[in-house]
């Protein structure tokens, strides 16, 4: 499998000035579900952030999310590993299927891909 992005998520109730504070570093907004917005470079388009009021589909929040290309692949290796599955993998209304998988450390990460 391949890695084709690796995003911060960031947990804020002050949506609207973290788009404005991250726009004064050069991101600007390529998604926004309310709930969850994805801010990116222009120029390096993969250079993103995700700013999250809470997750709406999951039972925890992620601490980041990582893109791949084969995500089902991902979920096995994950699974067969004995890595704790904290939210298994499904399909989300919002063009995504995913998973979250806890790391080593703690930290929740949402493995996925686009559909």
């Amino acid at each position: 499998m391949t890695v084709r992005r690796v995003v911060p998520n960031i947990r804020s109730e002050a949506v609207r000035e973290s788009r404005e504070f991250y726009g004064l570093l050069g991101f600007e907004e390529v998604m926004n579900h309310g709930w969850i917005m994805t801010l990116a470079s222009p120029a390096v388009p993969a250079a993103q952030i995700s700013v999250t009021t809470g997750d709406r589909t999951a039972p925890v929040d992620a601490d980041m999310s990582i893109e791949v290309d084969d995500v089902d692949a991902a979920y096995a290796v994950m699974r067969e590993s004995g890595a704790e599955i904290v939210h298994p993998l499904q399909d989300e209304e919002w063009g995504v299927r995913r998973f979250f998988v806890r790391d080593p450390g703690g930290r929740v990460v949402n493995v996925l891909g686009h559909r």
